[in-house]
């Protein structure tokens, strides 16, 4: 009887070990999401930070199993919070962090919001401004302005384009914003 006693209690030790080392192992590559998945997945985390907003940018490349951030932020917390949620996804083995946290002046954050009351205030724009993240970014960096963001047309990229070169003060303009590609239904 003690002999089986010690069979049954050393298989269920065997299969507990077993298990504890099945669940241990890293996840191989058979298991790695592809790189659209990963994509998917970086872009979900970046555009869900707390404190991701109308004034910042962010991008991100994915070469194997390093990630590299750009963009431009006005917290130092988005920065780092972008550089941990990242790290932390399956697949990812690494991350370069080129995000700019950009300087505190109130001459920009003032320009910031006129800039986002004129774009946002033309006829047809304030749609862009709806939502938790708002598909135009206005970035600012010592009086310089950027448009980032994905509009639905060339004209609503021109609108906002005009809207804010027409906010006295600012430097610059420069118009990154890209037309969303059509799809066929």
């Amino acid at each position: 009887m003690k002999a089986i006693k010690a069979v049954i209690i050393g298989f269920i030790g065997a299969i507990i070990l077993a298990a504890a080392t099945a669940v241990a192992q890293p996840m191989t590559s058979k298991y790695a999401p592809s790189s659209s998945q990963l994509e998917k997945k970086i872009r979900k985390e970046l555009v869900t930070l707390p404190y991701y907003g109308v004034f910042d940018n962010l991008a991100f490349r994915v070469n194997g199993g390093t990630v590299t951030l750009y963009g431009q932020v006005v917290r130092p917390t988005t920065r780092d919070d972008a550089e941990h949620r990242v790290a932390h996804l399956a697949g990812v083995n690494r991350v370069i962090n080129k995000i700019e946290v950009l300087p505190l002046s109130p001459f920009d954050e003032s320009l910031r919001r006129r800039v986002y009351r004129a774009v946002f205030s033309t006829a047809g724009l304030s749609r862009y401004a709806m939502g938790a993240n708002p598909s135009i970014h206005i970035v600012v960096d010592r009086g310089h302005v950027t448009l980032e963001g994905v509009v639905a047309n060339q004209a609503d990229a021109q609108l906002a384009y005009m809207a804010a070169r027409s906010v006295p003060g600012s430097f610059s303009v420069k118009n990154n914003l890209m037309v969303e590609q059509n799809k066929a239904y």
